[in-house]
């Protein structure tokens, strides 16, 4: 008889998983413990288990999964074969129609003008303070893009209208923005994304001086202070409306106290998870929900809250060690929505984590 937990380990089957998969009924223990509830699997359940860790790598529907267990352990293997070949059908098609929606939407976009060259055809010299776009540049970086892929996302977005440069980076799923205030520029709208290289090396360079130029000029952005300069090429790349990624409904407002929330985020409990969503790649998951008496607490293992967020934990503690020192303000919405990690003196400053779905 094997553990849970040595099954978990042997299966590649995460222990939320097999409790999921117990109480779906579709790997369900051998033995479980009166007492405790503790559950104990057979060893021919090994096999079976890994089988349902592949299917689940591949996308099968819990029903087919169903199915194709049932078949593995009688004689109908011609039911798997089956199976198996339906579900490689629907993914092809799903593919095919994917291919056809983003050539139709590649299409569209030849017949647009890109709105970032655009924005970039003035020249601009606003004056910033050196201390105020290094704290932005803090708050902002964690969220950079490092995927190849996505070279748009590879860098951090100025842009700059008025008075206000807002600062922000993204790599899909998560983003952060600060703002920052400035003089000397009156004019339209402009744009840049700064590669993460330069952004780093500007940062670098606001270590020194009260005051600093920030100068666009087409492709090229510089950056001087204290008679020193760091310039480079912008990115030849549009960046996202994140102007519509920010408008989310109110959620509830819970204030942290970030050294103790930190804690309790790097001791709880953490599930592992193959997260499809965030490209494929498996990553601890750190739960949260909203406790009774207003605050936030990290979910222990089998807690099915209803509104409880899971997060990816190592973006969670970025997003904390770029907030603020002593306090945060978390907004839950629904456990869909993106969750906010907000600073409480200002609006402007503030990151938001794209939560994971949880299978269980």
């Amino acid at each position: 008889m094997r553990s849970i937990g040595e099954m978990a380990r042997e299966s590649g089957l995460g222990v939320s998983a097999l409790r999921f998969y117990d109480r779906a009924g579709v790997l369900v223990p051998a033995w479980v413990d009166p007492v405790s509830g503790y559950r104990w699997y057979g060893a021919e359940q090994l096999d079976e288990s890994r089988l349902l860790a592949r299917l689940r790598r591949a996308g099968m529907p819990l029903a087919d999964i169903r199915l194709v267990l049932a078949g593995w352990s009688g004689t109908d293997t011609d039911l798997v074969l089956k199976l198996l070949d339906a579900h490689l059908r629907r993914l092809e098609l799903g593919l095919s129609d994917a291919r056809t929606e983003s050539s139709t939407i590649r299409a569209l976009l030849d017949h647009r003008e890109n709105p970032m060259n655009s924005a970039r055809t003035t020249t601009v010299r606003p004056a910033v303070s050196a201390p105020e776009l290094a704290a932005a540049l803090d708050a902002v970086r964690f969220a950079a893009s490092a995927d190849p892929e996505l070279p748009v996302l590879g860098g951090v977005l100025f842009d700059i209208e008025g008075e206000d440069l807002r600062v922000v980076a993204t790599d899909r799923y998560r983003m952060a923005m600060a703002r920052v205030g400035t003089t000397g520029h009156a004019g339209p709208r402009v744009q840049a994304v700064v590669p993460s290289p330069l952004a780093d090396a500007m940062r670098a360079l606001l270590s020194d001086g009260a005051s600093a130029e920030l100068t666009v000029d087409g492709d090229r952005v510089a950056l001087e202070t204290g008679g020193r300069q760091v310039a480079g090429q912008c990115l030849d790349h549009g960046f996202p409306d994140y102007r519509r990624l920010v408008r989310l409904p109110a959620g509830r407002r819970v204030p942290v106290d970030v050294p103790a929330f930190r804690e309790a985020v790097e001791s709880g409990p953490v599930r592992a998870s193959e997260v499809r969503e965030q490209d494929g790649v498996s990553c601890d998951l750190t739960v949260l929900k909203v406790t009774a008496d207003g605050t936030v607490a990290v979910c222990e293992d089998g807690d099915d809250d209803q509104d409880r967020v899971a997060l990816n934990r190592e973006f969670l503690l970025h997003a904390l060690a770029a907030g603020a020192p002593d306090r945060l303000v978390l907004e839950f919405g629904a456990p869909t929505a993106p969750l906010a990690i907000r600073r409480p003196d200002t609006e402007e400053t503030f990151s938001l984590l794209m939560p994971v779905r949880l299978e269980n």
